[in-house]
């Protein structure tokens, strides 16, 4: 996979928040702004949504899709 690069200016404070957040999740801060970056990209693309095939209609009306986004 091809990787491209991008400059971002980011505030101190967010910088120290994404530094705890990386040191949590055992990452340097590079690899934590590209997950988020990824997650965010992948949660944006439309046209991916399926819908639950449940057999049950009792568990589909109990159930929840928690694949929807938050507001």
């Amino acid at each position: 996979m091809a990787k491209n690069s991008i400059s971002l200016d980011i505030d101190k404070d967010l910088y120290k928040n994404l530094e705890t957040r990386a040191k949590k999740n055992l990452m340097s801060v590079r690899e934590l702004a590209s997950d988020i970056l990824r997650r965010s990209m992948i949660s944006y693309k439309k046209g991916n949504k399926t819908a639950l095939k449940i057999d049950d209609a009792l568990i589909q009306i109990f159930s929840r899709d928690k694949r929807k986004t938050r507001k």
